[in-house]
């Protein structure tokens, strides 16, 4: 087992957990952007045609779009040397980094994609941990029954 990474990821900030041989290391990079913009100081104008003073939808999704861009490239860069990766967290952008991932040809290694909330940088670290711990440990085909077929009763592998 060279490295694992486990990724908790939404669209402020994701943490990283790399477990190897060496041993265990956590980082934390955020987007610093704001999914909703709104009005300044988020007072509204008194004066009349407050609309034409509020940038376009377009410019500010423009804007959004190019912030995430640079967040995911950071995310994919930490990540690309590991062999396996568990993605997890509360939103869309597992999905999205996922997709970015495949576009960028490291989408090979994703093992599980999950829907959680939120956790601390060490709750990340552990469930990582004993997901590849638990994933190592389970017998493959041929190690079972001393490289014979297995029984058909027994229990099917988690995947």
């Amino acid at each position: 087992m060279n490295a694992t990474a486990g990724l908790w990821i939404d669209h402020r900030k994701a943490v990283i957990a790399i477990v190897s041989a060496k041993g265990e290391e956590t980082m934390e990079i955020k987007s610093n952007i704001d999914k909703q913009p709104g009005r300044f100081a988020g007072v509204r104008s008194t004066a009349p045609y407050e609309s034409q003073l509020v940038k376009a939808d377009d410019r500010l999704e423009r804007k959004l779009t190019g912030h995430l861009n640079q967040y995911y490239a950071k995310v994919i860069a930490s990540i690309r040397d590991t062999d396996a990766v568990l993605i997890f967290g509360p939103g869309e952008a597992k999905g999205e980094l996922e997709k970015r991932l495949t576009r960028a040809k490291v989408g090979g290694h994703i093992t599980v994609m999950e829907t959680t909330g939120k956790l601390t940088d060490r709750q990340i670290a552990a469930k990582a941990l004993k997901y590849f711990h638990k994933a190592n440990s389970t017998p493959s085909r041929k190690n079972v029954a001393g490289g014979r077929r297995p029984r058909r009763n027994t229990p099917a592998r988690e995947i």
